[in-house]
């Protein structure tokens, strides 16, 4: 019993010594360190990969990108929208190719189709259905009273090269960005499925559009 109450004396005095901040913050950090270099190996990388983790700037870039998006919370978007990341950093053509189309419509071109904007932008796009045959005129309107704008042409670009799978369910187009042809008829950009091919158009938005089409678009700020 004596032994018993010495031995717990002991103990208690153990843990009541200070204990050394720099020496607690370096264990936190070598277990990081060492949950990091587990995860390149389990890979089939080598010491050298680890090290670049010191000599390449952009490399390091990247692992925080990943370490503050994984703590954001997840945001959970309606049914019929979608985040789409806009990069004005590319030439219309880039943006094009991105999205490997089977085809694309040789007026789609920066000529005919400006575009504005630089850097990167999220965005979210919205596909508007509205069930029945509907003129581009109506259409801005509903989207104004719904406080939405019609999508541009990189933004459904993005879209089209982000989700290459949803023009095969619906024709998706953006009136946000409109190019008046040679025979004065005015064009916008559609993504569609023709012919079990996924394409990148162009139809006349001087017609009612039909039922079956989505319109893009994206809200407003407040």
């Amino acid at each position: 019993m004596v032994q018993d109450k010495e031995y717990a004396a002991a103990k208690e005095a153990i843990m009541a010594k200070p204990k050394s901040e720099f020496l607690s913050a370096f264990g936190i950090a070598f277990q990081m360190f060492k949950a990091l270099t587990d995860e390149v190996l389990n890979l089939g990388g080598n010491d050298q990969d680890i090290r670049r983790v010191e000599t390449d700037e952009q490399l390091r870039r990247k692992i925080a990108a990943l370490i503050v998006q994984a703590g954001k919370p997840i945001e959970k978007l309606a049914e019929n929208c979608y985040k789409v990341l806009v990069d004005y950093g590319q030439t219309l053509q880039q943006m094009i190719a991105a999205g490997a189309y089977d085809y694309a419509n040789l007026n789609i071109t920066a000529e005919h189709f400006p575009m504005t904007g630089d850097g990167k932008r999220e965005v979210v796009v919205e596909l508007v259905h509205f069930g029945r045959d509907m003129e581009s005129d109506a259409i801005l309107k509903e989207f104004e009273a719904r406080g939405l704008r019609p999508a541009t042409l990189p933004e459904l670009l993005a879209f089209g090269a982000t989700y290459p799978e949803k023009q095969r369910e619906f024709p998706i187009l953006a009136l946000g960005s409109v190019w008046q042809g040679p025979d004065g008829g005015r064009d916008v950009a559609c993504l569609g499925d023709w012919d079990a091919k996924r394409g990148l158009g162009l139809d006349w938005d001087d017609d009612r559009w039909d039922v079956d089409c989505r319109f893009a678009a994206v809200r407003k700020p407040a």
